[in-house]
């Protein structure tokens, strides 16, 4: 009799090998590498003849298509992060830090749309349904005709889905949990995560229901288990915050049904997470308009634009080595706009200590603060504060160079809206409204931003002298 064949996968990213090893040679992971049976799970079968083949249609690209119904769920925060609402048939993947608020969005989304007469199903393989239903009552859910289950077994589930009417909308918490008979491994490893994800999404493109499955994060914030699992659904949303403040941040990563880089923002109160229709209001509440080193800096998150406040602090250092700290933002990037500052504005900056932070907790991704991080900088090393009425934004090249970033006006409207009544832009952006530069600065380098910090800081003098 033949030896049974088995393989050794790899929990932290799936990769398969022949034998047993510490480390694992995909991710570099130690002791993650478990010992599998390949004949059960996906794509296998104890001595099965592959069957013949049947000829597919084939069409072209020119036709009529229509535009994939979508289920709302009233949320405006979340229906502007999926694109409009929930695509019917569509498999979503929401990850996020434990406690961060996952399940408890979720519920206020299943309450609202049962609210709506859908008919919404939520299986919970954490909690059982006395804990959910606590959460529920304390959220003000627990009215509605939210049909509950505490369940992990896949073909379970799959059976209990399938009677009475096809669920509108079908929550899975979370996938970590499912377990199938078919795969001969625990709960959680990379044979059962790719299982259970794979029989979910049969079943939402089989009858149309949509579908959200709830992940798991690691330590470096990536959603546990393969890799694959986040190309198989069709959206990947990532719900981020710090427990040290009160907001929430709900960013699209994948959406095949509508933009990526979108994000919702919600505030954490007692009773579940609320709306915030106004971020920048948000993030620039406490702003001490006289205190130095500060900056707004005009951003975009997806179609969306936010306004965030850059604070920078420069201070004499009595260490060898000048200390970086750096929180919201790149710490490359700023060691690159210190060197751009020391060698093209001579500016000084190397012995002092750096520390900069993006208030609010907020993180920013886009290049376009570099203008922002340079003035506020420049503001802190001169003890004197910025115009309290100007937004920054741009990129700086490493010559020097400000370059023009996307989506200017919708910045500038932004500002405007806010009470902005300046800004300081690269020269050569496009889409600027006509008739509208007034209170604008236009530079073509950094060295104009410092020579423009400097010119404003001296008149700021003049008029508290004559005060």
């Amino acid at each position: 009799m033949a030896k049974p064949k088995t393989q050794f996968v790899c929990q932290n990213c799936g990769t398969v090998h022949t034998r047993w090893a510490g480390k694992c040679d995909g991710c570099g992971e130690w002791n993650t590498i478990v010992e599998e049976d390949p004949m059960g799970g996906i794509g296998s079968g104890p001595g099965k003849t592959p069957k013949k083949g049947r000829p597919v249609a084939l069409t072209t690209l020119s036709g009529e298509t229509e535009e994939a119904p979508r289920v709302q769920t009233g949320i405006s925060e979340l229906d502007r992060v999926t694109g409009g609402g929930f695509v019917r048939g569509s498999a979503v993947l929401v990850g996020g830090d434990p406690g961060i608020g996952k399940s408890t969005l979720l519920m206020q989304a299943a309450a609202a749309l049962a609210r709506r007469g859908h008919r919404i199903i939520y299986v919970s393989g954490e909690e059982a349904v006395a804990q959910v239903r606590l959460r529920a009552q304390r959220l003000g859910a627990a009215n509605t005709d939210v049909l509950l289950a505490a369940e992990t077994n896949v073909e379970d589930i799959l059976a209990t889905l399938a009677e009475g009417r096809r669920p509108d909308l079908v929550i899975i918490d979370s996938i970590q949990t499912l377990w199938s008979d078919t795969a001969d491994s625990a709960p959680g490893t990379v044979t059962q995560v790719r299982t259970g994800v794979q029989a979910m999404i049969r079943f939402a493109k089989q009858t149309g229901a949509a579908m959200v499955l709830v992940g798991h994060v690691t330590k470096e914030g990536q959603i546990a288990g393969p890799r694959v699992v986040e190309h198989m659904v069709d959206a990947v949303l990532y719900f981020e915050g710090d427990r040290g403040h009160h907001y929430r941040i709900l960013r699209t990563v994948k959406n095949r049904f509508g933009p990526t880089d979108e994000i919702g923002v919600f505030e954490m109160s007692d009773k579940g997470l609320r709306e915030v229709s106004n971020p920048s209001e948000l993030f620039l509440g406490e702003r001490n308009a006289k205190a130095p080193g500060a900056a707004v800096f005009a951003g975009m998150e997806g179609t969306r634009p936010v306004l965030v406040e850059v604070q920078a602090l420069v201070a004499p250092t009595s260490l060898g080595t000048p200390r970086r700290a750096v929180v919201g933002w790149d710490s490359a990037r700023l060691s690159m706009i210190l060197a751009v500052l020391e060698a093209h504005c001579g500016v000084r900056l190397g012995q002092h200590d750096v520390y900069l932070n993006v208030a609010g907790g907020y993180r920013i991704s886009e290049p376009a603060a570099d203008v922002a991080v340079a003035a506020a900088l420049v503001s802190s090393l001169a003890a004197a504060p910025l115009p309290s009425e100007r937004v920054y934004f741009g990129e700086v090249s490493l010559s020097g160079a400000v370059r023009p970033v996307s989506q200017t006006a919708q910045r500038l409207k932004e500002a405007e809206k806010l009470g902005f009544s300046s800004a300081m832009l690269p020269a050569s952006s496009a889409e600027i409204p006509k008739g509208g530069r007034k209170g604008w600065s236009e530079i073509e380098g950094l060295p104009d931003l410092v020579v423009e910090i400097a010119g404003s800081m001296r008149k700021l003098g003049k008029a508290e002298e004559e005060d």
